[in-house]
């Protein structure tokens, strides 16, 4: 409201006190509800009468008619000006009354046109650079994929590690948490003289823009991976004494984080980015070195960064029952892997040398299947060549090593397999995936991957949703439905580890595992690189809060291969 009102010229001494009132209730002690409650907002500093009887409805009703007359008296594209680096309400007020300016749209317009540089306070610099923050603001606007974040803040975190006088430094935010895809980079550290790290970190040849420096923090944009695309990278510096609190907050979640600040005042505490205090008296304040501490205060287990959701995570720290989540060392091998026998890019050999290189005792190969064209997909005939050779680098390893026998399996728009079933019997492991036809109706996709699952030759659906991280939308399919079936007749669902797929979320693994499919850690991997892709996919295991006995390719090579017997032998299920 405050800033509704700055663009709208309000008096600021008004447009004051409504930002003095929202910083208030971000910082108030104790829960908004009980402080309505019992009286204690109306005893915070900022908030007078008319403000808290502003706060109370809002609160109570979910609604606030003043606030609503304010946005309507405002041009839907006015406030989102206000994300544009270098202009602030005065300036977006100022554009509205000389050039009607009521979009960004409109801000663009009039800047290529010249006509901002004519208004008075102005000129052809803030024009210049009204353009300049104008393609900032589309670059960065959207998200990037977890890898691409990886790449961006490893260096950053090295270089912070490696300032003097600092402790302690981590990545945190969505990245640290394992998302999907991520919306900016958040570094904390620990440091006597955080100003003088910052002071080189705002210096450095790869930051892009500066959008903000200050003595705790800095925040800058970087070059992203795509033409003209930029990500704001947060650094901030804390005490040393306030680090655990500061990683904790910001590495998140929001839910999470409302949720600790509550169990903290349910025990007289308050919590926040700084410190855990006694509620009546701040000077009282509980030491935590770490993260595990802070959790401990509270009476709980340490929380990895990947549960912290709101989602069941307090009550199992609480009762002691988190599980061990899998980690990239307990996998012992990969399956749907491709070669140049298909679409990959490496030999055999050379995808069984990269597998032995990370330390895995088996890689299984499977390569698309005959109606796939465009991928080089095997006939029948050729099946069989790739089974002879890869008989002779089995024989050649001479039990060092093993390569499995698999293909990737088009699913027909019928549900159908590419292959007859006397072919299919041949494989040590069939990986079943949709490849086409992406635009049937939900019940039809539904009705063709059930039926896929429920095939006695098939092993694991490869990709169930066929999404492209920030690229291609998953196709309309009854997951539930598609898992029920697998459970129903033991096929497994994998994790396919690809960063641009991701696939099965996290949320949807939770419940097949919960409905007993077992879950399988695949890279999908086209090149000897694409193996690294394991830890990815680990990534949305430890979210769907999945053990190494929840994951297929974590068994040693023997019982992996005995398990992969049984299915193709008798036909049962895992």
């Amino acid at each position: 409201m405050g800033t509704i009102l700055e663009v709208q010229g309000e008096n600021p001494f008004r447009c004051r006190a409504y930002h003095n009132a929202a910083r208030a209730l971000l910082e108030l002690p104790a829960d908004l509800t009980e402080m309505i409650a019992d009286g204690g907002l109306a005893e915070v500093p900022g908030i007078g009468e008319t403000m808290h009887a502003k706060i109370v409805q809002l609160a109570t009703t979910g609604s606030l008619p003043a606030f609503d007359k304010l946005r309507a008296q405002t041009p839907p594209g006015l406030l989102a000006l206000l994300r544009v680096p270098g202009i602030g309400p005065k300036k977006i007020k100022a554009l509205n009354e000389a050039l009607d300016v009521r979009s960004l749209a409109d801000l663009r317009a009039a800047a290529e046109s010249g006509r901002i540089a004519k208004v008075k306070g102005f000129g052809a610099k803030t024009e210049a650079n009204i353009l300049e923050g104008i393609g900032f603001l589309e670059a960065v606007g959207g998200r990037i994929l977890q890898h691409e974040a990886r790449a961006l803040a490893a260096p950053i975190l090295e270089f912070v590690r490696g300032r003097p006088g600092v402790v302690r430094a981590e990545v945190c935010g969505s990245l640290r948490r394992r998302e999907e895809t991520i919306g900016d980079v958040d570094v904390v550290f620990s440091s006597a003289t955080p100003a003088a790290v910052l002071d080189e970190f705002v210096a450095l040849p790869g930051v892009a823009k500066t959008l903000g420096h200050g003595k705790t923090k800095a925040s800058v944009l970087l070059p992203g991976f795509k033409t003209d695309q930029f990500v704001q990278c947060d650094v901030r510096g804390v005490a040393d004494d306030q680090y655990a609190f500061a990683l904790h907050y910001f590495t998140g979640s929001k839910a999470h984080n409302i949720a600790m600040r509550k169990r903290a005042l349910a025990r007289g505490l308050s919590l926040n980015e700084y410190a855990l205090t006694a509620v009546d008296d701040d000077s009282k304040r509980i030491a935590c070195r770490d993260e595990a501490e802070l959790f401990q205060a509270l009476g709980l287990e340490y929380v990895p960064p990947e549960l912290r959701q709101d989602s069941g995570e307090f009550e199992a720290a609480e009762a002691g029952t988190l599980p061990k989540l899998v980690e990239l060392g307990d996998l012992a091998g990969a399956f749907h892997c491709h070669s140049d026998w298909s679409d990959g890019e490496a030999t055999l050999k050379e995808m069984a040398e990269g597998a032995r290189a990370l330390g895995l005792e088996y890689l299984g190969i499977a390569d698309h299947s005959k109606s796939l064209a465009m991928a080089r997909g095997l006939t029948v005939d050729r099946v069989r060549d790739q089974w002879r050779a890869i008989d002779a680098l089995n024989a050649e390893y001479a039990g060092a090593f093993r390569v499995f026998k698999g293909t990737e399996c088009d699913v027909l728009a019928d549900g159908s397999l590419d292959y007859p079933d006397d072919v299919l019997e041949g494989f040590d492991y069939v990986v079943a995936s949709v490849h086409s036809r992406f635009k049937m109706s939900r019940a039809e996709m539904t009705d063709r991957i059930v039926k896929a699952v429920s095939h006695p030759r098939v092993t694991m659906l490869g990709h169930a949703t066929g999404r492209l991280l920030l690229s291609r939308a998953a196709y309309e399919v009854d997951l539930d439905a598609v898992i029920q079936a697998a459970a129903e007749h033991g096929t497994m669902i994998e994790i396919n580890a690809s960063p641009h797929r991701l696939d099965m979320d996290a949320v949807h693994c939770r419940r097949a595992r919960k409905k007993g499919v077992t879950i399988v850690i695949n890279p999908d991997a086209h090149s000897v690189a694409g193996l690294g892709d394991l830890d990815y996919g680990v990534s949305v295991a430890r979210r769907a809060w999945l053990t190494r006995d929840d994951v297929f390719n974590t068994l040693p090579v023997a019982a992996a291969a005995r398990r992969l017997e049984a299915l193709r032998e008798r036909g049962e299920r895992l």
